[in-house]
């Protein structure tokens, strides 16, 4: 049985792989996203918390009074967003909040109200 000789590499493959890798690791990929915190202020839970979006939505059963939920996501397409709950008293809400733009990154915030929701952006364009 014949084993194969390793050869080593030769020093000018070996010097611009090593620049290539430290060049892609520098550059490296970003991913765009958007993170968001639904502040509860009111001064009991809420339900069926809702966050519509272009092309999703994602959301929490209950928030209770005081609580923070934190989420990020990816926008993929441009439009609209709103903002669902139900009080407890069982009524609905429904806030419109910032349009956003495919590729936009940064930071929302939602804070309920006992009848509304404040949102705050922080956004940058892709």
């Amino acid at each position: 049985m014949r084993l194969c000789a390793l050869r080593p590499l030769p020093k000018e493959l070996t010097r611009y792989g090593l620049l290539g890798l430290t060049l892609a690791a520098l550059t490296g990929c970003h991913s765009h996203y958007v993170s968001i915190d639904i502040h509860n202020t009111t001064p009991t839970p809420i339900t069926l918390v809702e966050v519509d979006y272009p092309s999703a939505s994602f959301g929490v059963d209950t928030l209770a009074a005081g609580a923070t939920y934190h989420y990020r996501f990816k926008i993929l397409g441009d439009g609209p967003t709103k903002l669902l709950w139900t009080d407890a008293a069982q009524q609905q809400h429904t806030v419109a909040g910032p349009s956003l733009n495919e590729g936009q990154e940064g930071t929302l915030t939602a804070a309920i109200t006992a009848t509304t929701a404040t949102w705050q952006s922080s956004l940058r364009p892709n």
